[in-house]
């Protein structure tokens, strides 16, 4: 059976030994946070704050901090949901086995938005912006922000619960220039069906109404991010789920309100009035800086008699927001290679941010009646196809191959998936370059806002080298990069000294084509250039991290002996991508040491976090 409300699996959870509560008055900035990464660094539980300094409200945290837990959780549906996904993709399966999907009928009637009569949350009472826990996660953001919230908006030609879209948008309650209690920041991004919803207010020129749900059944925000296809109700989803249709009601105003919730915050955003928002800690694990973004104002918060504050702590994968991401490929399985033809598997990267590096394999069947060397032919069409759905469409780098020259490469291995390409790839016909095109709103690494460019490096045929696994004895470099390290077979990291500016980028290549122009380096395909050496080659996580997140592909890949034909750039000995942080880069995160201390005495003997942490 699904939970009814948070309260209730906080229950469940505590009863199963899933959550640990603190019972000290704890500080919303930053040291909440520090807690919460801390916890989810040990893969802790879930943690209930009873006491949040300045509210009268607890707060929850890493409730979906590891896969197991989000499985126990939606224990009783999770097979349904994916059975249902499967159907959805081929449909026909229940028609040949009608037995075995007997059972999907019960669940999808829990599917289906149940609209209530005026309830919970608005029966109880009123609350004011500044009476909820004003959370701070990291020490340079812009102020408290709404980090696990379900933003709610309606089509304005379609009005009505399924035309809806549900998304998790962050929202920034305080600081800035925004007039305290009245004002908050909306912040989303591109390719979000809140955009469609805004852009069709603005052409009529009325105000867009927004209800934000927090807290409520733990399927309502799993809904709010889950990729589903245009057209599906998150609501539906959510119903599924949770085994327990989303309930909904409309107030005195307009404005939907979920019945199971435990705040809904509501409010309007006039068409193009927008103020500064940020800075804020992001999940590539940089800040995200100060923009202009839709300023919404506030009608009303109302919450529940014993409702719990839901939040997270993004920055730096992995973090909550990758359990997120593991149940979310748990319920789709392969649903989105079977949306794009040939496609067997794409992995968006966590450790590289997501957004800025995907693995794929397809399939290479164009001529099977040649006699020629397998080349990139149909794992070209996937790879802009793939660069052409949805979300998938801000990556920067995609790397793609033929699953026939290897049938058992999983693109979840980063090291073999490296090693498999960097075997195979012809650098002076692989790279394909798209410029002057959108990336990742939360990406610093491009030209402006939303602005950048993408590579698709699409390898397909047999082994062309055997990579180095360490340096020849007669290898070096030239001075002044005199600091290197071997990240995996095939890969350097070389490291730029800091009292070279940025500017001396030419310089820096032509200094390194003279030294290594005519030697055999083929058993080195990739030379990446950082500001540490150490650092990035202490593991891959930190390699994929620092290379895909610091560089832009049409301005920061480079290549010994390269050339330009027929508009196609290709180089003949190694790939040299820059990725040093550059001036107009955001600043990385890092934890507040004095804070960090105050959570090491809490997982001393007798604190409360002893054995967790």
């Amino acid at each position: 059976m699904g939970y009814p409300s948070l309260q209730a699996c906080i229950s469940d959870l505590e009863k199963n030994g899933h959550l640990i509560r603190i019972r000290e008055e704890v500080n919303p900035y930053l040291q909440m946070a520090a807690i919460h990464l801390r916890v989810f660094e040990h893969q802790g539980p879930a943690i209930l704050f009873e006491h949040v300094k300045g509210s009268k409200f607890p707060a929850l945290s890493n409730l979906f901090g590891t896969l197991d837990r989000s499985k126990f959780i939606f224990r009783d549906t999770l097979e349904q949901i994916k059975t249902l996904i499967e159907l959805k993709n081929d449909p026909m399966k229940a028609l040949k086995q009608p037995f075995k999907y007997a059972g999907i009928a019960l669940n999808a009637f829990a599917a289906l938005p149940m609209k209530v009569s005026g309830s919970a949350p608005i029966s109880f009472g009123k609350a004011k912006i500044s009476d909820l826990p004003q959370i701070v996660n990291w020490p340079m953001d812009g102020g408290p922000f709404v980090t696990m919230p379900q933003v709610y908006t309606e089509d304005m030609d379609k009005p009505g619960i399924m035309d809806a879209n549900l998304g998790m948008y962050r929202i920034q309650l305080a600081g800035n220039d925004y007039i305290q209690n009245q004002e908050i920041g909306l912040h989303y991004q591109l390719h979000r069906g809140i955009g469609i919803h805004q852009t069709k207010a603005n052409a009529k020129g009325q105000p867009l109404k927004v209800s934000i749900f927090v807290g409520g059944p733990p399927s309502h925000p799993v809904s709010a991010v889950m990729p589903l296809p245009e057209g599906l109700s998150e609501m539906t989803f959510a119903g599924a789920l949770g085994n327990r249709r989303f309930r909904y009601f409309y107030d005195d105003e307009g404005f939907c309100i979920s019945a199971d919730a435990d705040f809904v915050i509501t409010g309007t955003v006039m068409p193009h009035d927008n103020k500064p928002e940020g800075p804020f800690g992001d999940h590539l694990g940089y800040y995200s800086l100060k923009h202009d973004f839709p300023l919404m104002k506030v009608h009303n918060v109302y919450h529940r008699k014993d409702a719990v504050w839901s939040f997270t702590v993004v920055g730096r994968p992995p973090q909550e927001d990758t359990s997120f991401g593991a149940l979310i490929h748990e319920i789709t399985g392969e649903a989105i290679g079977k949306e794009i033809p040939g496609l067997h598997a794409v992995n968006a990267v966590d450790a590289a941010g997501v957004h800025p590096l995907l693995f794929a394999i397809g399939s290479e069947r164009y001529t099977p009646y040649s006699n020629d060397e397998r080349k990139p032919q149909e794992i070209l069409t996937i790879a802009n196809r793939i660069l052409g759905t949805n979300q998938l469409s801000l990556a920067k780098y995609l790397f793609i191959t033929a699953k026939e020259d290897d049938p058992d490469l999983d693109v979840n291995d980063i090291g073999r998936f490296m090693k498999h390409i960097l075997q195979r790839v012809d650098l002076s016909r692989d790279l394909h370059f798209y410029t002057n095109t959108t990336i990742d709103t939360l990406d610093y690494s491009g030209s402006g806002l939303n602005s950048g460019s993408k590579v698709a490096v699409a390898v397909a045929g047999a082994i062309k080298r055997e990579l180095w696994s360490e340096l020849p004895g007669d290898f070096d470099m030239p001075r002044p990069f005199v600091n290197y390290k071997m990240v995996m077979p095939g890969i350097l990291a070389v490291e730029v000294p800091k009292n070279i500016k940025h500017s001396d980028t030419p310089l820096i290549f032509e200094i390194m084509e003279e030294h290594l122009a005519d030697k055999q380096l083929d058993g080195l395909p990739l030379i990446v250039l950082c500001d540490d050496a150490v650092f990035t080659a202490q593991n891959l996580n930190n390699f994929v991290w620092v290379t895909f997140t610091r560089s832009n592909p049409s301005h920061d890949i480079y290549g010994i002996n390269s050339f330009t034909e027929h508009k196609h750039w290709g180089c003949k000995g190694p790939l040299i991508i820059d990725a040093r942080i550059k001036p107009h880069h955001a600043p990385v995160l890092e934890k507040d040491p004095a804070v960090e201390k105050l959570v090491d005495k809490m997982g001393e003997k007798g604190g409360v976090l002893y054995g967790i942490i």
